[in-house]
């Protein structure tokens, strides 16, 4: 099953131009605590070189070099994410990359718990589902981590009953993209139920922000 997953994100990751190599790096789930700068070559800078292609701010081959186009890239984000923008990777630039992007790992946890959860939805509701979990990321009441948020506990009913481990297709990977990349149809929201099967009253009262296919989403 791993293998399966490695297989169809290397194919996957081709057709958007991530062209290293698996098994080759070391990935990183939490904030790495290194600062990174030009010239740098760890297994750190192959994770911030994904991070930063995710978000569409890194074009090249991933090489796992902290040179001049690593370099200006970082800068991108930190200026447009309101950072110092020295071009240098140190806590905080760690910090808005572990909140607004995945590495690869943690790519792989999003598409599983998207089509576990929703693989019966329209595409926008995998990508919705996809995004509860990054507007959770985003949020000082959930885990810090895209991993942590997955496996709290009850929080997501494909992995309290076990559908989380079946392999999740390449739609499920894309809607897992498409999520990261920041589109949110769900505007917003931390939640999401099936209304024909819900019994909380709790995730009933919670502010309503949208209906997509079996799904509503809130606040």
């Amino acid at each position: 099953m791993k293998s399966l997953n490695k297989f169809i994100l290397v194919v996957l990751f081709a057709a958007i131009g991530v062209t290293s190599a698996f098994g080759s790096q070391t990935q990183t789930t939490y904030a790495a605590t290194a600062i990174l700068k030009r010239g740098s070559q760890t297994g750190d800078v192959w994770d911030l070189q994904f991070r930063l292609k995710m978000l569409g701010y890194y074009t090249p081959k991933l090489d796992g070099i902290y040179g001049a186009t690593t370099t200006e890239a970082v800068r991108n984000f930190q200026r447009n994410y309101g950072l110092t923008a020295d071009g240098v990777t140190g806590t905080d630039t760690w910090n808005a990359l572990h909140t607004f992007s995945a590495n690869r790992y943690e790519l792989d946890i999003l598409a599983k718990l998207i089509y576990s959860e929703a693989r019966g939805e329209p595409y926008v509701g995998q990508v919705a589902v996809g995004a509860v979990v990054m507007n959770r990321l985003q949020s000082a009441k959930f885990p810090n981590s895209i991993e942590d948020i997955a496996f709290q506990p009850g929080a997501f009913t494909a992995v309290d009953d076990g559908q989380y481990w079946l392999t999740p297709g390449r739609t499920a990977y894309l809607a897992a993209l498409d999520a990261v990349k920041g589109w949110d149809p769900t505007k917003g929201a931390l939640y999401y139920f099936n209304p024909d099967t819900a019994t909380s009253a709790w995730i009933w009262s919670r502010p309503q922000t949208v209906k997509i296919g079996n799904h509503i989403f809130a606040k």
